[in-house]
């Protein structure tokens, strides 16, 4: 019998042809893309936020980027270990690039050549190379490795452990873990500061996030506590994040807190809890800014922000359990 694994495979030297730049023409369609962990498919709206396409993925997709020039959105699809590869002005799966067990979050090398992913069952950062379709590394990490974020001259690959409560720091020349960094309880998700210096840490289960200077790779300062007023700390439980350009505000979900947290990333004091829909877990930014997109994992929504008066404007159903928005403005 054929497996899907076998299918793929099979269909990486046609599948590779989609990875060309295509015209640009395909980018810039203001269309709002949506992975629904539960729904196996990823949900487009427009502009208006009025659906446009609901696009069966491999099971489980979650986390989801966009290629280089925008032509295209990869969505890691945990449940049969596959990348799916949407086209974005067609809207339809094109192609799948086979991973490691359990593909979570994943991130690209600079060059986009390279696919840097967790495989949560195996406990393993894996490197896929995009015109082999060949899997060019496995970096053991600490249990169920999530987060991944890659420097910006290639070189070093950034990688949480839920379970081992650690941030792993991987050399990319040598293939080898070359920093344990202790952090929260689940630490999930990163993101760097627009200067550089800084790495982000969301811990879920501790509520709080950590900051690590990237000179040094140590921790910066006491970890950063965000409760809405009416929760416990407890209550909150944050994963994704977003920044603006210039630094000056970052985005986090607070979890089951209900609410986006916008912080002043210079002061880092609260400039306003925002009431999103329940379980907030991805966030999005506009590439113009104007607005924030929040995934509610269980309201099966998502809520519209307006980041000039800061203030929610809408609140759309979208499908079962919303994991990752990316806006393609």
């Amino acid at each position: 019998m054929t497996t899907r694994r076998q299918l793929l495979q099979g269909a990486a030297l046609v599948g590779a042809a989609t990875l060309l730049p295509r015209p640009a023409y395909a980018a810039g369609t203001g269309n709002i893309f949506v992975s629904l962990e539960k729904g196996n498919e990823v949900v487009v709206l427009d502009r208006t936020y009025a659906q446009i396409k609901r696009i069966a993925t491999s099971k489980r997709p979650r986390d989801m980027h966009f290629n280089q020039d925008r032509t295209q959105l990869f969505v890691a699809c945990g449940d049969d270990d596959a990348i799916d590869i949407i086209d974005v002005n067609t809207l339809e799966v094109v192609d799948s690039v086979v991973t490691g067990p359990s593909p979570e979050v994943f991130a690209f090398s600079p060059d986009y050549k390279t696919i840097w992913v967790s495989n949560e069952e195996y406990s393993q950062l894996e490197a896929i190379d995009l015109e082999s379709r060949v899997s060019i590394a496995q970096i053991p990490t600490g249990a169920e490795p999530e987060g991944v974020i890659v420097s910006e001259d290639g070189k070093t690959v950034y990688v949480t452990s839920e379970v081992a409560d650690m941030v792993h720091v991987v050399d990319v020349a040598s293939g080898a873990v070359i920093k344990n960094i202790l952090v929260g309880t689940r630490p999930r998700r990163f993101i760097f500061t627009p200067d550089g210096k800084q790495l982000w840490v969301s811990c879920e289960l501790s509520s709080e996030i950590f900051i690590i200077d990237r000179a040094t790779n140590e921790i910066v300062g006491d970890s950063l506590f965000f409760v809405p007023p009416g929760f416990k700390p407890e209550d909150v439980t944050p994963v994704g994040m977003a920044v603006t350009r210039d630094g000056s505000k970052i985005l986090l979900s607070l979890g089951r807190a209900n609410h986006v947290a916008v912080i002043d990333g210079t002061t880092h004091e609260v400039i306003k809890y925002i009431l999103v829909g329940r379980r907030a877990w991805s966030v999005d930014l506009s590439p113009d800014e104007s607005v924030a997109i929040v995934s509610n994992g269980l309201s099966d929504d998502i809520t519209v922000i307006d980041m000039a008066s800061l203030e929610p404007t809408q609140t759309i159903p979208v499908g079962r359990v919303p994991h990752t928005v990316m806006i393609d403005g």
